[in-house]
């Protein structure tokens, strides 16, 4: 919990619902993290609601929900990060690219352009609609646990998974979807979204993935459409997720 606190340290971030920050945090380290630990063993540990933050996309089109949960609540979630990663970077797909270590945007951009000069010059640009407020919760809990047999961890993320979201003076509930902002969420969307590199993988088909966009590369503007087609079907029976129509081609 130390290093996973070095973690939080380092990315920074704002105060979640009750104003503590890093810093202060700081001042008294050694006995919030034993409290911590000690609330965590006991089954004492609660997570507060995270704070719901609106930015504009960059795009212009609507505006993107962040949350920021508190710092002690980021300590946990990175050092449950700090164990689960190394056991899904081993399952995870060669030609998934976002929020993984030792990867990046210019990979992702450098397979891409790698595979159209192969002369697979169709692209099928499939996006996600609200990929984050929408997961749900059953299947990425049923997701982890083909890999993590241990209850404890699979109920300390569904706790973290449904403490909700305080919005102005009152707080909402959470039944679906993964906090945008939190250390543990880019690896649990990755855990879902392993279905679909696995089943494009089944097909043979190139594709890159980066978070919730995927590229798919076909021949033929024939084969781009079948593909968007039966992608998008089992994106959405199968994953219980919703496909973009208007920023996907």
């Amino acid at each position: 919990m130390l290093a996973a606190f070095a973690d939080v340290k380092r990315n920074r971030g704002a105060a979640g619902i009750d104003g503590v920050t890093v810093e202060r945090l700081m001042t008294n380290l050694n006995e919030e993290i034993a409290t911590l630990a000690k609330e965590l063993r006991e089954w004492r540990y609660v997570p507060s609601p995270v704070k719901r933050v609106e930015i504009p996309k960059a795009d212009g089109n609507g505006i993107r929900k962040l949350g920021i949960p508190c710092v002690r609540d980021r300590i946990v979630q990175t050092s449950i990060k700090r164990v689960l990663e190394p056991i899904f970077e081993g399952e995870f797909s060669e030609s998934s690219y976002g929020f993984r270590p030792g990867r990046n945007q210019k990979m992702a951009v450098k397979s891409a352009c790698d595979i159209v000069k192969s002369g697979k010059e169709w692209v099928v640009d499939i996006d996600l609609a609200l990929f984050f407020d929408t997961l749900s919760h059953d299947r990425l809990i049923y997701r982890v646990g083909l890999f993590v047999e241990d209850k404890r961890i699979l109920r300390l993320i569904g706790l973290m998974l449904r403490s909700g979201v305080q919005v102005g003076d009152h707080t909402e509930l959470t039944s679906q979807g993964s906090t945008q902002g939190s250390p543990l969420s880019p690896l649990l969307s990755n855990v879902v979204l392993d279905e679909l590199d696995k089943e494009l993988e089944s097909r043979g088909l190139s594709f890159v993935r980066y978070a919730d966009d995927s590229n798919i590369f076909v021949r033929s503007e024939k084969a781009a459409k079948r593909v968007m087609a039966s992608v998008t079907k089992f994106i959405e029976r199968r994953l219980r997720l919703t496909v973009n129509p208007k920023t996907s081609a």
